[in-house]
């Protein structure tokens, strides 16, 4: 397979493109008429051999450059440019010659073949107007449509050598002393660098001149007056070095590959700038990855990709050494851009060999600069006092959602998983604490922040749960690949159950998050739940993770809800619907220190999800089979059967949501001994609920129970009354037949019969020989009283 070497008709433009530059906004395109009617203006201005006013001239160039992308320049109109541009009569203002340069860039890129005098012709008028100017800070965009316009010269068809060679000269000296100029003016560094990059693809560059050329652009950005590296910059070096080399392996120029390769990767003593040579480094091998080539071919790409390689991982070793702490911050700026820089060109550069220090310097990118969020946090915490910095914040957050790092972190955390796949144990476990740790603190700061800001920047916020969401996804991603390395007979069970432990932990932190169902997040959930479930250390361990109730309630100000906060709670319910799968392993005293003040702390929680959450847990705990040897657990059950009626019905209805509170009652009547005080409590606490209730409806006019609906709450404890019958032992029967049976006595008429008519073909058509019976039993009650 051969290199793929972009076909581009402009290179500046698709480096902009690559580097994620914002398009600009395209203006009406001029009409055929005004184009015929500019080139007409420049033809008058050669035949008068002048142009006044000057402004005329500027809009006919400016009209035509509109047109850029649909705008043909013929032979014979460049030919009316190079004339105006070498009649030394005509007096042109300063501000047209970039647009003449501009116009003959677009005719050398479209034109099929042009004559090679009218190219040779052109490069002499264009090198006589460039090389009277040295004093390029005051004519910075000639600056850079001049390097432009002589780099395309140096690789486009039909130039001779000899004009290549004036080119090339010309383009080294403007590089030596008009640099500063990148560093001065916006908007000029695509023009410079495509200008550079078409040199560097000429077949004729010479080795000094090509030696010059390079070290422009790899070394000028550490210089005092060079221009200042960015993300942007390195994006562009880096598609740029891929356009060229992908030349040279499509053409066989193995020798020009082991140029470049001498001048760049061997060159660490000529101060070429980290950043530059990193993406430089990305740019060869993703022009080199996959190509099928000879013999010699093959050798010079593998000796030359090994050198590519090499110059990332001095970078990495380097960063590694810089942190602060463990995955923690680099505080300064450049070293933030050469780690930003190192990412994006593992992420760009496609599968390269693993090397010790990528994976730790790959995870700490992740977790500082696509996903800066700790950083962020800090920042929105100590400026949410004022207006002013609270909305550079705003900026600094959407600034980087719209970043081009934000928008790789998905292809960055591919290649983290697949660097961490055969990374050594050492590491492995370094980048794991690594994220879990992050995640504690993305769920610490994040909960902060939306108290802090709750009502007051919802955009700030909303932004800040975009990285957030994003940053779930990445974990989600990353645990998976980390279950299906350790959850395996290679690893011994403790290791296996340490790792299940630490990722349902993290996903607790996370799950406020979690917005979108993913089936990489379904598959980590049913692995490292079935390594835990079976295992008694594990499930302690997870369950004494859960934020205490002291924790839980007592939040950073005076003010403070526990019910309002969202963060905390949709982390609770995670834990409220995990623990259930694990209750079998644990013990009772860890139960009562650990769960239970939770579970009914929340299932007063007035999202009916979160409450229902909790009465699921209750079910789960009284259903268990375990027992301890003393009998404890047996004894928790019958205590907390107390409380746990006493609360549920003292907020219901309201608070309580009835699915909850009838899972938990047949919980109890179902797995509670025989004749056990707590049914007898909960049956009776059922019935004067309902008797309460219903002595409320008793008081509203008689259509209420003519109209009476399955949701009214006293109907629907009087069902749940009813559906115990089957189930309650017959040491309880009694009780619940004589309490039903004076709960439908005290009814009014209309609610008798109403009640009685559900009674009899409830009892007519239950195929339960046991609950007919039964229901006929209270009946007889009825009858009686």
């Amino acid at each position: 397979m051969a290199a793929r070497q972009t076909r581009t008709m402009f290179l500046d433009a698709w480096l902009s493109a690559q580097a994620g530059f914002p398009s600009a906004a395209a203006a009406p395109s001029p009409s055929a008429r005004s184009i015929i009617q500019s080139w007409s203006d420049l033809r008058e201005c050669l035949k008068l051999g002048s142009f006044e006013p000057h402004v005329r001239l500027l809009e006919s160039l400016r009209n035509l450059l509109d047109s850029q992308s649909t705008l043909h320049v013929a032979d014979p109109q460049a030919k009316i440019l190079v004339s105006i541009l070498g009649d030394e009569k005509i007096d042109l203002p300063d501000e047209s010659y970039p647009l003449f340069l501009r116009l003959l860039y677009i005719w050398l890129r479209k034109s099929f073949r042009p004559s090679p005098a009218a190219i040779d012709s052109t490069v002499e008028v264009v090198c006589k107007v460039l090389s009277g100017r040295c004093d390029w800070g005051v004519h910075p965009f000639l600056f850079s449509e001049g390097v432009l316009i002589l780099g395309a010269f140096c690789s486009g068809p039909g130039a001779s050598d000899n004009s290549i060679g004036k080119c090339l000269d010309l383009l080294c000296r403007m590089l030596e002393e008009g640099y500063g100029v990148m560093r001065l003016v916006e908007g000029v560094m695509p023009n410079v660098l495509a200008g550079i990059g078409y040199a560097l693809a000429s077949s004729t560059t010479a080795n000094a001149c090509y030696g010059s050329i390079l070290g422009v652009l790899f070394g000028v950005w550490d210089k005092e007056d060079g221009p200042c590296g960015s993300v942007q910059c390195g994006l562009m070096i880096l598609h740029l070095v891929e356009w060229v080399t992908a030349g040279y392996i499509n053409s066989n120029s193995f020798e020009k590959i082991l140029m470049f390769s001498r001048n760049v990767f061997e060159g660490a003593d000529k101060g070429y700038s980290p950043f530059s040579l990193v993406m430089g480094a990305g740019g060869l091998l993703r022009a080199s990855k996959g190509v099928a080539l000879s013999d010699m071919g093959t050798k010079v790409i593998m000796a030359v990709r090994a050198g590519a390689v090499d110059i990332i991982e001095d970078l990495a070793k380097y960063l590694n050494a810089r942190f602060d702490g463990l995955g923690g911050f680099l505080h300064n700026s450049i070293d933030k851009l050469h780690l930003q820089c190192f990412a994006l060109s593992l992420a760009r550069c496609g599968s390269v060999t693993a090397r010790g220090p990528f994976l730790l310097c790959l995870a700490s990118a992740l977790l500082n600069e696509v996903f800066p969020l700790r950083h962020l946090y800090d920042g929105v915490l100590g400026a949410s006092s004022g207006s002013v910095i609270s909305t550079v914040c705003t900026h600094l957050v959407k600034q980087h959602l719209d970043s081009v790092l934000f928008k790789e972190g998905g292809t960055i955390t591919g290649v983290l998983c697949n660097l961490y796949g055969s990374a050594d144990e050492n590491s492995k476990k370094t980048v794991e604490r690594m994220i879990w740790d992050c995640c504690q603190d993305i769920y610490s700061g994040h909960r902060k922040v939306g108290l802090a800001l709750k009502g007051n920047n919802e955009e700030l916020i909303e932004n800040l749960e975009r990285i957030s969401e994003s940053a779930f996804l990445m974990v989600v991603v990353f645990s998976l690949a980390v279950t299906n390395a350790k959850l395996n007979s290679k690893y011994p069970v403790d290791v296996q159950v340490e790792v299940s432990v630490q990722i349902l932990i993290a996903f607790s932190c996370m799950e406020y998050f979690r917005r979108m169902r993913m089936a990489e997040y379904l598959d980590t959930i049913r692995a490292v739940i079935a390594s835990v479930q079976d295992n008694m250390y594990a499930s302690v361990s997870f369950v004494e993770s859960m934020p205490s109730y002291t924790d839980l309630t007592k939040g950073s100000g005076t003010t403070y809800q526990w019910y309002t906060d969202e963060v905390q709670t949709a982390r609770m319910l995670f834990y409220l619907r995990v623990v259930p799968t694990c209750i079998e392993q644990l013990p009772s005293d860890v139960f009562r220190k650990s769960v239970v003040p939770t579970m009914f702390l929340y299932m007063a929680h007035p999202n009916k999800k979160v409450a229902r959450a909790s009465h699921t847990l209750f079910s789960a705990f009284v259903s268990s089979d375990k027992e301890s040897p003393n009998g404890e657990r047996a004894s928790l059950k019958d205590q907390l059967s107390f409380y746990y009626m006493e609360r549920s019905l003292e907020d219901f209805p309201g608070v309580t949501p009835f699915e909850g509170l009838a899972s938990g009652v047949a919980a109890l009547v179902r797995h509670l001994p025989a004749g056990s005080p707590a049914v007898l409590y909960s049956i009776h606490g059922l019935a004067d609920k309902a008797s309460s209730l219903c002595l409320n409806n008793s008081n509203k006019e008689s259509t209420m129970w003519k109209n009476l609906n399955e949701q009214e709450p006293c109907k629907k404890l009087l069902d749940l009354l009813l559906s115990l019958l089957p189930l309650v032992d017959i040491q309880v029967l009694p009780d619940l037949m004589k309490l039903l049976a004076q709960l439908v006595v005290q009814l009014p008429s209309d609610g008798q019969t109403m009640v009685l008519n559900d009674f009899q073909n409830n009892s007519s058509s239950n195929q339960n020989r046991k609950a007919s019976t039964r229901r006929n039993g209270v009946l007889s009650w009825i009858a009686r009283l």
